[in-house]
């Protein structure tokens, strides 16, 4: 089984996503841009994006159909829950591209062995952290990125800044450690709400 992370910039497109029908389907998770007063951590595209599909499937094969029924930039992912997830609540969407500067030993190690244990600092209130690294671009002319990370909060935490993040050594610390895995300029990120199971 495999999973496929799609990325849809319209909100027809995002509306249709829940009734997707491919060979070897197994489930389909619809996330919407979340309509909040203050977007904390917008970032990049994320003022664009609609919304996020999470699709697994029998067969990676069945991805032309997929982009065909729901259109946007579609990856082959593998999975990966460094924490488990709170189900019901808001989430912070990110991702990025790997570094040309950066091996991809060098991108991983930065980015799952360094930041993924510093980010419960950074977030000591987190619920959830799903870390989806990209294996393959499917559609022609997408992004090249590598990285797709959910993160998991009460809408109450999201929004303020004091129960967000950690101290300012955190944030210090977080800035010290991103050109280990992501440039800056590279990185988009909003809040998402799931609209399915």
């Amino acid at each position: 089984m495999e999973k496929l992370d799609l990325l849809v910039w319209s909100a027809e497109a995002l509306s249709v996503a829940s009734a997707l029908d491919v060979p070897g389907l197994r489930s389909v998770a619809v996330s919407g841009a979340a309509d909040l007063e203050r977007k904390t951590l917008l970032m990049g595209r994320g003022a664009e994006l609609a919304g996020l599909v999470e699709v697994w499937v029998d067969s990676v094969d069945v991805w032309p159909t997929i982009a065909a029924q729901v259109p946007g930039d579609l990856y082959l992912v593998t999975e990966s829950v460094p924490q488990p997830v709170t189900p019901g609540l808001l989430t912070h969407l990110t991702w990025f591209p790997k570094p040309a500067r950066l091996t991809e030993e060098d991108f991983f190690h930065g980015w799952h062995v360094v930041h993924t244990p510093s980010s419960t600092a950074l977030h000591p209130r987190r619920q959830g952290y799903v870390r989806d690294a990209v294996a393959r671009t499917l559609t022609p002319g997408s992004p090249a990125i590598r990285a797709i990370v959910s993160e998991s909060f009460t809408v109450e935490d999201y929004l303020d800044p004091a129960r967000l993040f950690g101290g300012p050594e955190t944030l210090q610390a977080t800035i010290d450690e991103l050109l280990l895995y992501a440039d800056h300029a590279d990185i988009s990120s909003c809040p998402v709400l799931r609209r399915n199971p």
